[in-house]
């Protein structure tokens, strides 16, 4: 059984290629980023899956971004995303892929969804409009895992991480998610020894954080014994609000200044918290506190941030 994964280098994938290659052996697992392929082009694509000639397909390769990427390239993460997912899905059922394994992301449940929100949310409304191109493009998975299995036998598998941190995020201050921001920030102005820290926000919007070596954890259970379109919600199922998240990062890195909160950005949605009893009748959890996965990505961080080793993205 070959094992390939798609965007081996990025973030999830990073904290992926070791749990494979512990589990099924290195002979067995290839890790490919965008060096290796462009798959927005047809011609590439195909030239994967005859060169590579993946058993088991493991499709992370995506354009991600913080709220204010997406506001800001909402076209570009559409366009971008629904080619990735498109294109693959598409040779996988040609080329006759054993498994393919998608995830999209928790901003793909509508704006309007209830907390604790459960898979049977997915289709009740539009997400929230900040990320919509992302999430709309990166939604289009759950369909065609239902019609490439329908048409063609295609044996997909689509998962919903929550909002995924750890070491190997990106940092990047114009494309990150609200933790690696957020660690960002304090670690700098620790450094600059600067006064206040200004956070986006109102600070009272509430998130469901899992680590993701949590998430990398749960993929061999997918590879192996799961068989279905559909979707499991991958998340720690607890609630922190911005605010508590923004003072525990304050604190671990040893931040003492003040924390500013600029009200005219958006909260973006006010709740989010991921119904998890599907994952857990798998069997599976999501195990890592997010103090410990705190500690752990700040660490990370500080061991890379002069040097830019390790992957870091600033």
């Amino acid at each position: 059984m070959k094992i390939v994964v798609t965007g081996a280098t990025g973030f999830l994938g990073r904290h992926l290629m070791p749990v494979l290659i512990k589990r099924y052996g290195e002979k067995q697992v290839m890790g490919l980023s965008s060096k290796d392929y462009n798959l927005m082009d047809p011609g590439q694509v195909r030239r994967m899956f005859e060169e590579c000639k993946p058993d088991i397909l493991i499709h992370l390769a995506a354009y991600v971004g913080g709220i204010g990427a997406n506001r800001n390239f909402p076209a570009d993460f559409f366009y971008r995303n629904i080619l990735l997912m498109s294109l693959v899905f598409q040779a996988a059922a040609e080329y006759k892929v054993k498994k393919l394994i998608y995830p999209i992301g928790g901003c793909s449940y509508p704006a309007t969804a209830t907390s604790p929100i459960d898979e049977g949310q997915m289709w009740n409304g539009y997400p929230q409009p900040e990320s919509a191109g992302y999430a709309m493009a990166k939604k289009m998975g759950l369909v065609a895992s239902v019609c490439y299995r329908q048409q063609y036998g295609l044996n997909s598998v689509v998962i919903i991480p929550g909002n995924m941190y750890g070491e190997y995020d990106n940092f990047r201050t114009e494309e990150a998610h609200v933790i690696p921001a957020l660690i960002r920030k304090f670690f700098e102005a620790k450094r600059a020894r600067a006064k206040e820290v200004v956070v986006w926000g109102t600070g009272k919007p509430v998130r469901d954080f899992v680590y993701a070596g949590d998430v990398a954890a749960t993929i061999p259970f997918f590879i192996e014994h799961y068989d279905s379109s559909e979707p499991v919600n991958i998340s720690s199922g607890t609630s922190t609000s911005i605010k508590e998240l923004a003072e525990m990062i304050k604190e671990l890195i040893g931040y003492e200044g003040e924390i500013v909160w600029d009200t005219s950005k958006p909260d973006g949605q006010m709740v989010k918290i991921f119904d998890i009893s599907r994952m857990k009748s798998l069997g599976l959890s999501c195990p890592t506190p997010l103090r410990e996965g705190l500690k752990r990505t700040i660490a990370w961080f500080e061991r890379n941030y002069d040097n830019r080793g390790d992957g870091i993205r600033l």
